[in-house]
């Protein structure tokens, strides 16, 4: 197995697999890229999908992948990658077959609930797209028999001005098991058929906390009584809900978008490799101090998740340490930030990183694993030193040089440019602050 193979991210998302020549073959969707394109290269799996496997294997020179947000995104994602680009191995996926939505017809006086393909304009609302529909289906009838939000299930049209002939409603099985509403026979008020309508609207719309409450307690209660499989029917219930919690975010996957994204994982897998990473560096996080000749000491981390800029996981730090009188010390400086950064990721391990980026040379690299070292937490890191662009690894004398232009070591440049940027920023900030205080004590 190529050992890249090994440095996919254990994320959602799509895998996009090319021939030598470049031309898509297969488009394929994950929960968990890696684990999902490992199965590929496995020799038990080889000949689980008949001629396709071993057809497809010898073809692929190059693997793509788009993360995405959730599963559900990359099942969306997945079918609009093969509608552009019709591989040969997706023969399943070549029709025009799109994932159903909900339709809640608000057009109509009493709505009822349908699966279409299409949405169309006009007052009726439209959630998903929904590509596990069985659960989706089967959820709804669910809500259904529980009297949650009885709908109607009939297809008869009619309306307060144009009510139902009288002779459909006798021969409706719904109407005569009670297991409807029965809007049409005025069993129901307008008003009261609405706030149902309504309140399925609202759950649709994402409020799924009582419902929830609902089922876990019905679960939980089967399970009690021992009563396993009616404790399974509940348990599929919430993964439903959670199929539908997820937000459809695939539209922001424009082309240029897709493009990007997969430059991106280009760029971190040749940093990987270059490196000696196990694993591929989606979260990195950057280190660089400033300061006026020891004053205003600050120092600063930002972050790129994917390749890309996280503003959220910014991070500034006022130096602590005591430094030369005669001025600052970047030693002491990057060692205190890695370490103060450090501390925040044990108390929030979901926060750490895959890389630490240091602005710098071996100096930079030895405070940092000082700090590791006082933290009892060690990240991967590598330093990129200005003078030259060379990247140095713990652990070895000389620097990797790469050519300008090279992708990763563009990566590496944008990133250490960044957190120069966010340094010096803060460190003028509180330089101006002192300044305007002083001047009010000398006033």
């Amino acid at each position: 197995m190529d050992p890249r193979i090994e440095l996919l991210p254990k994320k959602p998302g799509v895998y996009i697999m090319r021939s030598r020549e470049g031309a898509v073959i297969y488009v394929g969707k994950a929960k968990n890229l890696s684990d999902r394109v490992k199965q590929y290269f496995q020799d038990s799996n080889l000949y689980s999908r008949g001629w396709k496997l071993p057809s497809l294997l010898p073809l692929i020179w190059k693997i793509d992948y788009v993360t995405t947000a959730s599963e559900r995104d990359a099942l969306v994602l997945e079918e609009k990658l093969i509608k552009k680009y019709q591989p040969f191995f997706n023969s399943l996926g070549k029709d025009d077959k799109r994932y159903p939505f909900l339709k809640l017809s608000m057009s109509e006086d009493f709505p009822r609930l349908s699966v279409v393909r299409k949405r169309a304009s006009g007052k009726d609302l439209y959630f998903g797209p929904y590509p596990k529909s069985s659960m989706v289906r089967s959820l709804m009838r669910f809500l259904w028999k529980s009297k949650y939000a009885p709908l109607r299930p009939c297809k008869w049209a009619f309306s307060r001005q144009k009510p139902l002939e009288e002779r459909k409603i006798n021969t409706c099985l719904y109407f005569h098991t009670g297991l409807c509403p029965a809007p049409c026979a005025g069993k129901i008020s307008y008003e009261d058929y609405q706030k149902i309508a309504q309140r399925m609207a609202l759950f649709l719309e994402g409020d799924f906390k009582e419902i929830s409450q609902s089922l876990t307690a019905h679960m939980k209660q089967c399970s009690d009584a021992m009563q396993y499989e009616k404790a399974a029917v509940y348990r599929n219930f919430l993964h439903a809900l959670d199929h539908m919690r997820e937000r459809v975010i695939v539209s922001q996957y424009k082309e240029e978008k897709i493009t990007h994204a997969i430059a991106n994982s280009d760029k971190l897998k040749r940093l990987a490799h270059l490196v000696g990473l196990s694993r591929l560096p989606a979260h990195i996080e950057a280190f660089d101090n400033s300061h006026l000749f020891g004053r205003e000491a600050v120092g600063c981390m930002v972050c790129y998740i994917n390749g890309e800029k996280n503003h959220e996981h910014y991070r500034r730090f006022k130096i602590k340490s005591p430094l030369p009188a005669a001025g600052g010390s970047d030693f002491t400086m990057m060692q205190e930030s890695v370490y103060r950064r450090l501390r925040q990721i044990k108390r929030d391990p979901a926060q750490k990183p895959d890389l630490f980026l240091l602005d710098g040379g071996k100096a930079q690299i030895t405070a940092a694993l000082n700090a590791c070292e006082k933290a009892g937490l060690y990240i991967p890191m590598i330093s990129l030193a200005e003078t030259h662009e060379g990247i140095y690894v713990p652990g070895k004398d000389k620097s990797i040089k790469l050519p300008l232009g090279d992708p990763a070591l563009n990566l590496l440049m944008e990133i250490r440019d960044e957190v120069h940027r966010f340094a010096v920023t803060y460190h003028r900030k509180l330089r101006d602050k002192a300044s305007v205080s002083n001047q009010g004590h000398l006033s």
